[in-house]
């Protein structure tokens, strides 16, 4: 069972280590989801991002931890199977996406991630807006300007990691 408070305190010392200032937004548990978080604590989606943990397909299994603006949309097929240098990789699962980073999905941050999953930001995520992502619990929020996201240690911004989202159907 993970638990909430360490992985808070962990994101916390990793941020302190790192020298990066941030502010924090504590949320319930149901409010972090990306699109409620969003509505409940007035962030726009464009000061959102979500932390996807992507895996390769074949054994042994290799891992990416991926940066992108909650308004767009990974590009996995293409973009991050190139970065990762694999043949096919997909999402990894919430069971997967637990034991890998010890943290909480709807939560995962790239703060304090093992030392061998490289994280790639989409190169949108830039400037010195303060960016909001997952704390490592469903509880906690971290915001960090956008520009200090690539001083964290294995991070690497990418171009055309994410493109726009595919357009909503009414009806």
């Amino acid at each position: 069972m993970i638990e909430p408070a360490q992985i808070e305190a962990r994101v916390r010392q990793f941020l302190a280590d790192c020298e990066i200032a941030y502010e924090s937004i504590v949320c319930r548990p149901d409010q972090a989801d990306t699109a409620v978080f969003c509505e409940v604590f007035g962030i726009a989606p464009e000061a959102s991002v979500n932390t996807i943990l992507v895996a390769s397909k074949k054994e042994p299994k290799t891992y990416a931890a991926c940066l992108v603006l909650a308004n767009t949309r990974l590009d996995v097929n293409r973009t991050v199977r190139k970065e990762m240098g694999v043949r096919k990789c997909s999402f990894a699962s919430l069971e997967e996406t637990e034991a890998v980073t010890g943290m909480m999905s709807g939560g995962v941050t790239p703060f304090d991630l093992p030392d061998e999953i490289p994280i790639l930001i989409d190169s949108r995520i830039t400037g010195g807006d303060v960016m909001w992502l997952g704390g490592g619990s469903r509880s906690l929020k971290v915001g960090i300007k956008a520009d200090d996201l690539g001083r964290i240690p294995n991070a690497r911004v990418v171009e055309g990691l994410a493109g726009e989202p595919p357009p909503t159907t009414s009806g």
